[in-house]
């Protein structure tokens, strides 16, 4: 290791030759440091963050964890990811090498957690990313003490309620609701589809087909860095066509009249997810409806399908569910119990004659 004064700066540069991934010979250079030591810590923890030296602090690890996802999920993942893990998991690890990290550290951090009354579902999401980052050095660069093996998780992977509108509190709303045709129309389309939000306000007119009666699902709207993007949906099963009854294909039909010369790569509904939020809170003011949020429109859509005796599988094809598992663990508490009906048919197998 080489560390050098600047007289002239009154500060320390470090200085030092390594080998990269490729194999390549480079030169690293940082000026700035207010000590030697300060500069000679430095120079360690960067080789051994290159060399994934198990003496690398959780920070380093979790940069080359974040650096490798980068380029494999959805921006908006990996900003929740980078969230969590900023907010979350460095403030208590942040310079701690990963091999000093024990089961009981883990537990006390949990703890912590704990404490602060965060839900179940938010402990399980930040627990979830520290189990990610210990794997993932287990998995890549062989690290054999993970911590993580022998704590329990804390939270729970849903909070085993789901809040909806049955098709009698969705028609109270809007009749109810301000009659703005542009939020009438956008919340009926969420409630009588299921789709999600982001996909509503990335919809164009292409993407509607009025004479077959189907809304093509092929994007989705995200707001990054204070800027609307589009990007391709969820996952691969979102995208999707759902057909629509006719009832809505004539709502779809009077709204988009009322729009002025619109092109046919026009987003359909040109606003942002608080319209839609804003409505529901006033209207559920005004009229005592219960409020959800606007993702629970797709609750609400999978409820009335399931009220209606549609199987998982249709299910999980409507709402873009990549796996029919998804619908079935998020919404089984839903479905009727059936077991009356099983004995029954089998009381009239036995008392047919043969």
């Amino acid at each position: 290791m080489s560390a050098t004064r600047d007289l002239d700066r009154n500060t320390w540069t470090s200085q030092f030759y390594y080998t990269d991934w490729q194999g390549n010979k480079k030169k690293k250079k940082k000026r700035g440091f207010a000590t030697k030591r300060e500069a000679l810590e430095w120079e360690r923890e960067f080789l051994n963050k290159q060399e994934a030296n198990p003496d690398m602090s959780l920070e380093s690890l979790a940069e080359l964890y974040m650096e490798d996802l980068s380029s494999r999920l959805r921006t908006s993942t990996v900003q929740n990811k980078k969230r969590i893990i900023d907010g979350k998991i460095l403030p208590y690890f942040k310079n701690r090498p990963i091999n000093t990290i024990k089961a009981t550290d883990i537990r006390k951090w949990q703890n912590m957690l704990i404490s602060q009354n965060y839900s179940d579902t938010y402990l399980r999401s930040v627990n979830a990313q520290l189990v990610a980052i210990f794997n993932y050095a287990s998995k890549y660069y062989d690290f054999r003490d993970n911590p993580c093996r022998k704590t329990e998780l804390i939270g729970k992977d849903r909070s085993g309620r789901i809040d909806f509108w049955t098709k009698e509190e969705f028609e109270c709303f809007i009749k109810n609701s301000s009659g703005k045709i542009h939020t009438k129309t956008g919340l009926e389309v969420l409630y009588y589809t299921g789709m999600r939000i982001g996909e509503l306000l990335a919809l164009t007119l292409n993407d509607i087909d009025l004479e077959a009666k189907t809304i093509n699902i092929n994007k989705t709207l995200q707001r990054l860095n204070a800027e609307d993007i589009i990007t391709p949906p969820k996952t691969p099963k979102s995208n999707r066509v759902v057909l629509i009854p006719d009832f809505l294909c004539e709502d779809i039909k009077n709204y988009i009249a009322t729009l002025y010369a619109p092109e046919p790569t026009d987003r359909l509904f040109p606003f942002n997810r608080q319209t839609f939020s804003y409505e529901i809170k006033i209207t559920c003011q005004k009229t005592g409806i219960k409020k959800i949020r606007i993702h629970d429109l797709r609750h609400s859509h999978a409820s009335l399908l399931i009220e209606l005796g549609f199987t998982p599988l249709l299910i999980a094809e409507r709402l873009g569910h990549e796996k029919v598992e998804t619908t079935l663990n998020t919404y089984s508490h839903l479905y009727p119990n059936k077991q009356s009906q099983v004995v029954d048919a089998l009381q009239k197998l036995k008392l047919e004659p043969n």
